[in-house]
């Protein structure tokens, strides 16, 4: 999450044609009409929307032959790098997929969310028009989020170098067994118990399967790596929240013949038998997400989880400024054909729709953050 203004993905200054790809869950009706009025919208500002070969297959099916606006094809058109951005229609699921896909380049994910809570989104479906208006207009900036570095090691050998936005996972492979495993931090055990699994998360991963085994949120800007035991038969089986610098460790004991799977986000696998090794550790490779909003994440928190904040009548007294919101830390601004000012900052921090927040908190007595 470290911020960087150096990369040379982002320096648009020699290009004429700014490329977007869209993404979509073309088997969704909703998604097909919510990709078809971004490519409409991108093409008519002047930007060039960029399509996968199938997507493009799929939304002319879609369109009932109907003309539909040039959009240049992935590979064949243009390469990854090629790419400004990439706008991401669906839920949380899809944004993973598309972070495996560009996962080589330095380009930003910017998510619209078709799913239920879209914790990596950046807006909802109802403001898609908005969105791709911020996009056209480079009101956006680019946030770096902590990824995860997985490596399997079994018999000694490395049979798996992968890597996770969200989460790797170990978990049992046979539903009758516990899996037996040992923990470890830093090479230095920690306890062994028997459980359904372990995750091993990143702070952006905090929100999503860790959360639902009971482990802690941490606020994206938090430079930690997580540990979060899976049902553990164990007196001491509480979540770990661990340096950047660390290295988290799980092995699968031999003291019993059940077996393990390895899951990195939801996508990627490997079966673990005994004696198999994970380690985990902070990737040099972050993944890039557009933010279009400065809201606090504690806001956010709040907006995705539906949480009851009945009774806040906000801070008494004389305010301190605490500085920019915590969501706000830390970012990096995309350059463009025409470059900026010395000093001056590309428009951001405007909510590109009302927040039905205002006037909750204005009738409680507070004022907005």
């Amino acid at each position: 999450m470290s911020q960087d203004t150096s990369r040379a993905g982002h320096q648009r200054t020699a290009r004429t044609a700014r490329r977007v790809l869209v993404l979509a869950h073309m088997g969704r009706a909703e998604a097909r009409l919510a990709a078809e009025q971004t490519v409409q919208q991108l093409h008519d500002a002047g930007l060039r929307p960029v399509l996968t070969e199938d997507d493009r297959r799929a939304l002319a099916d879609a369109t009932n032959g109907e003309s539909m606006p040039a959009v240049d094809l992935l590979p064949a058109d243009c390469d990854l790098q090629d790419l400004e951005l990439v706008m991401v229609l669906g839920g949380d699921g899809s944004i993973l997929r598309a972070a495996e896909l560009i996962r080589d380049v330095d380009v930003p994910l910017l998510g619209v969310n078709l799913g239920h809570v879209g914790f990596l989104a950046e807006s909802e479906r109802a403001g898609l028009g908005e969105t791709v208006d911020a996009v056209v207009g480079g009101r956006y900036t680019v946030e770096d989020r902590m990824a995860l570095d997985v490596v399997v090691w079994q018999d000694g050998k490395k049979v798996l170098h992968t890597w996770a936005l969200n989460e790797a996972s170990i978990e049992k492979g046979d539903r009758e067994k516990m899996l037996e495993v040992v923990t470890e931090i830093d090479r230095r055990p920690i306890s062994s118990f028997g459980c359904d699994g372990v995750i091993l998360a990143t702070p952006t991963g905090s929100t999503a399967y860790a959360f639902s085994a009971g482990g802690p949120v941490v606020w994206p800007e938090v430079e930690a790596l997580l540990m979060v035991p899976l049902s553990a038969h164990a007196l001491f089986s509480r979540p770990l929240v661990v340096s950047p610098t660390s290295m988290m460790a799980v092995e699968v004991l031999t003291r019993t013949d059940a077996r393990g799977v390895l899951w990195c986000d939801g996508r990627r696998t490997v079966d673990l038998p005994p004696g198999s090794r994970i380690e985990v550790t902070r990737s040099s490779r972050p993944v890039s997400l557009a933010r279009m909003h400065l809201t606090p994440f504690s806001e956010r928190l709040v907006r995705k989880f539906e949480l009851p904040t009945v009774g806040w009548r906000g801070p008494r007294g004389d305010v301190v400024d605490s500085g920019p919101p915590t969501s706000a830390l830390p970012i990096r601004q995309p350059s463009y054909a025409s470059p900026p000012v010395e000093g001056q900052r590309i428009p951001v921090g405007r909510e590109i729709s009302p927040d039905p927040y205002d006037d909750v908190v204005g009738q409680g007595g507070g004022e907005h953050p």
